[in-house]
């Protein structure tokens, strides 16, 4: 009950929760389990007795209502992975204490230096304590802080029972970064009516709408022939898969659009003489713009594969999430109290559209509406990633102003 939320992240991060992209398991990888356990048992001491783990390694837990009015049943939700774009393992998060201004150097890799240039939400951090990686590994506060955040704020409710709230389901998932985090989510037995994902970054910016997205797979097969006796009759599959990303339009890439406009991502590629895999994300705010550059990056391949009229292409799309404003706007009165709390912590609300997605992406068509929060983390997925004590303490002071609100509206 004493722990800070500096504590607990620091705690939280040195676990190792890398997801895997190419497991096709859920969790990709058992050590998520590893903070998982960690959690219940915390979650346990704190007298939430339902706490518990899943198969999946979802975590679950309720704090029962203290009012006797009808509030609605909130969720507030974090995931436990941390992104495979760079290594987690044996992190060793640093803190500079009362920070003072100038760039940050790390201590271990001096190659890697947080400049204000490049930072300038530094400038806003003067006199409060930042925590850093050591510049070998990510922090992983995406998303520890957001669980750090959740558990201090339980824990601030539950030892000041003056604060009125209705139930508070807590929800810890896996895979998040993978985009799988919603996948094995049980709705029903959360029982919650909406519910507030601790995902977000700089203090104030509450986000209420995602980009839709798509996954497309193109799988080539061409013509093998040995080189000596090719000529006219083989068609080389790499060579067509890389004729198709040459076709791309320059200015749909996420390298040169930004505010609301999507792109075309090609994700991976691989193949052989005769065959050859290729992989895009596609995104968009609306479900219009992303059927567009669908149809547009088929129309590419289909007009690259007629140079090679002994070869064949097989396109398929797969649905990845939408954009969760279009649920959330049927339900204003989320966002409403949202924005109240903001307010009463001392912070003036910033709406975003984010140029990604989230758990609430998922979890917002799953029935369960849920904007994102900020935690005030910076530079996620990157060994620059760092996040402020204070900003943190005014995330979770955010939580427990919003059950507040909730409990006064009801």
């Amino acid at each position: 009950m004493t722990d800070t939320v500096l504590d607990r992240l620091l705690r939280y991060v040195v676990i190792d929760t890398q997801s895997d992209p190419e497991s096709q398991a859920q969790p990709s990888t058992e050590k998520q389990k590893d903070l998982g356990r960690v959690l219940v048992a915390e979650l346990l001491a704190l007298g939430l007795d339902d706490a518990h783990m899943d198969e999946h390694g979802n975590i679950y837990a309720t704090l029962p209502a203290n009012t006797e009015k009808d509030v609605p049943v909130i969720c507030f939700c974090s995931h436990m992975d941390t992104a495979p774009d760079f290594t987690g393992t044996d992190v060793k998060p640093s803190i500079v204490r009362n920070y003072q201004g100038g760039d940050i150097q790390l201590t271990g890799d001096a190659s890697r230096i947080i400049r204000v240039s490049e930072h300038p939400d530094l400038e806003h951090q003067i006199g409060n304590d930042i925590v850093t990686t050591d510049g070998t590994t990510l922090l992983g506060a995406d998303d520890k802080a957001g669980i750090a955040e959740i558990m201090t704020a339980v824990a601030t409710m539950i030892a000041n029972p003056e604060i009125r709230h209705g139930t508070v389901r807590i929800l810890f998932t896996t895979d998040e970064e993978i985009g799988r985090g919603a996948d094995k989510v049980d709705i029903a037995k959360l029982g919650a009516a909406f519910a507030y994902t601790m995902d977000g970054g700089r203090v104030g910016e509450i986000d209420d709408e995602t980009f839709s997205a798509d996954g497309v797979e193109i799988e080539i097969s061409g013509v093998a022939q040995h080189p000596g006796t090719s000529k006219g009759v083989m068609e080389n599959a790499i060579k067509i898969a890389c004729d198709i990303v040459a076709c791309l339009p320059k200015e749909l890439a996420p390298e040169t659009t930004d505010g609301r406009q999507g792109f075309i991502h090609p994700t991976d590629i691989n193949g052989s003489m005769d065959a050859a895999n290729l992989k895009f994300i596609i995104r968009d705010f609306t479900n219009e713009g992303l059927t567009d550059k669908e149809a547009l990056l088929k129309s590419i391949a289909e007009q690259v594969i007629q140079a090679y009229p002994g070869s064949t292409m097989r396109f398929t799309v797969t649905e990845q999430y939408r954009n969760m404003k279009q649920v959330l706007d049927q339900h204003p009165e989320i966002m409403a109290n949202l924005t109240e709390a903001v307010r009463r912590v001392g912070l003036e609300p910033v709406t975003n559209s984010i140029r990604g997605g989230t758990d609430g992406s998922r979890l917002s068509f799953m029935g369960l509406p849920c904007p994102n929060i900020y935690t005030g983390g910076h530079s996620y997925h990157s060994p620059l990633e760092w996040i402020s004590v204070q900003d943190m303490e005014k995330s979770a002071e955010t939580i427990v102003e919003l059950v507040k609100v909730w409990e006064e509206r009801a």
